[in-house]
């Protein structure tokens, strides 16, 4: 298996007179071949939340599906991690599409075979499968952005690169919808109506996979051409050497991650903000059902918005964070999350019958909450040396994920179906004032100034 990933060997370089016109194509072909592909897992990713309201009405219960949910962030959390240590040795063009075709085949069969969604038992196993393949399409885009982007262009390249989950995630509601009315107008006497949410965007997802594959490039030199630093005159240090100094796993874990406050305080953070962004997002579809009289179109019209909303929302957070307070991340956060509280708050209490609304506040929940979730993997990585980077990352993402979004699924579905919606938002709304509090524990706090202190 790991010499299916094996990375790309190097090939002769070629004529000086053709570097430059090659790289300029390269770079183009592969961002857009990352950008499309990671899209991509976004419309295979979350299409369970759409089918919930139809599984609610099959017999299942709220608490019920809320686990099953759950499952996604429980693998995601944990590979996303593990799968970084295996990208870092393997072929990027291969290790990102092998996971996106992977995700569609689980996704058509939940879709075409009844027994995969009978059980809640099975649909945590199949949703859990999914996760767990979907942590292979954030590592390898990550690779190719650092082999063909020198370092002072990287992080605009990586916000720009950064929306395509936006994209994604807001196409797949459009297209889980189509699927709906495809499956019953076509299979209308077998199905019942909610496997097209899988079915569609699974095929959609397999086509683009095809398109990526032909687009991406493992390493520059894999294409007979120098190393970015090397071609860009853009070095990480003035030696101009690509060099870096390497640190154990003792040194990263105890030395600059595990007892670095700063990291602790983003990565409890993180739990926080990703409450609140599944909170949401999840179970859009169920309140907007339940509590709002929305139908299934008027649902996904409002998950495509909330997404969306996210791709100027975090633009625009990355650029105050760098223009207006220097490159201190912790009051973007502060202010991001005050906006949050308020726009959840509107969604609450917005009685049922006005949804131009109820809209509105989910539009202002995306533009805002993308911005914090970003803010966090950059203070992870500015609070480390470059080497500590990935622990430091992948050990604020496993919170969030296993923490913040874990819980988003599971206790929200318990704590509703339990309680009440009222209930479910109040937890919202403490989640909102938490991540506030912590953003401001780094208020004064540069990243650069964390590492040479450290």
């Amino acid at each position: 298996m790991l010499k299916f990933f094996k990375p790309a060997p190097a090939k002769e370089r070629l004529p000086e007179d053709k570097i430059d016109a090659e790289y300029k194509k390269l770079r183009f072909q592969v961002f857009m071949g990352i950008f499309i592909g990671y899209a991509a897992y976004y419309l295979i990713r979350k299409n369970f939340s759409l089918a919930m309201p139809y599984l609610t009405e099959e017999g299942f219960s709220k608490g019920e599906l809320g686990l099953a949910l759950s499952a996604i962030s429980i693998a995601y959390g944990i590979s996303k991690f593990v799968m970084a240590t295996i990208s870092d040795r393997s072929n990027a063009r291969v290790f990102l599409v092998t996971g996106l075709i992977l995700s569609a085949i689980i996704n058509l069969l939940m879709g075409f075979i009844p027994f995969f969604t009978s059980t809640i038992t099975i649909m945590f196993i199949m949703l859990f499968l999914n996760g767990w393949v979907q942590g292979m399409g954030w590592p390898p885009s990550g690779r190719v952005l650092v082999h063909w982007f020198s370092v002072s262009e990287r992080g605009g390249k990586t916000a720009i690169w950064n929306v395509a989950h936006n994209v994604g995630g807001g196409l797949m509601a459009p297209l889980a919808i189509g699927g709906v009315s495809l499956a019953t107008t076509y299979f209308g006497a077998t199905f019942i109506g909610y496997e097209g949410v899988f079915i569609l965007p699974a095929l959609v997802a397999v086509v683009v996979a095809i398109i990526a594959f032909a687009l991406i490039r493992d390493t520059p030199q894999s294409e007979g051409l120098p190393p970015i630093e090397e071609h860009r005159d853009d070095y990480p240090s003035k030696s101009k050497k690509i060099f870096e100094t390497e640190l154990t796993t003792k040194e990263i874990l105890f030395k600059y991650v595990l007892n670095n406050k700063w990291v602790w305080a983003i990565a409890i953070a993180n739990i926080f903000v990703y409450f609140v962004r599944y909170g949401v997002l999840d179970w859009a579809p169920t309140y907007l059902s339940e509590e709002k009289g929305f139908n299934m179109s008027e649902s996904g019209i409002a998950y495509f918005l909330y997404e969306w909303a996210g791709i100027p929302g975090t633009l625009l957070c990355g650029y105050i964070s760098d223009k207006v307070f220097k490159g201190r991340r912790g009051p973007a956060g502060v202010v991001f999350m005050l906006g949050v509280l308020v726009a959840v708050l509107v969604y609450w209490f917005n009685p049922a019958g006005n949804p131009l609304v109820d809209n509105i506040a989910l539009i202002a929940i995306g533009f805002l909450i993308y911005g914090p979730v970003m803010l966090i993997g950059l203070q992870a990585l500015d609070f480390v040396p470059k080497k500590a980077a990935g622990t430091a990352a992948g050990l604020t993402g496993f919170f969030g994920y296993i923490g913040g979004a874990v819980s988003a699924n599971a206790i929200m579905g318990f704590v509703v179906q339990h309680f009440s919606w009222d209930a479910g938002f109040m937890l919202l709304t403490v989640s909102c004032v938490l991540a506030v509090i912590l953003f401001a524990i780094t208020w004064n706090v540069r990243g650069h100034e964390v590492v040479k202190n450290h």
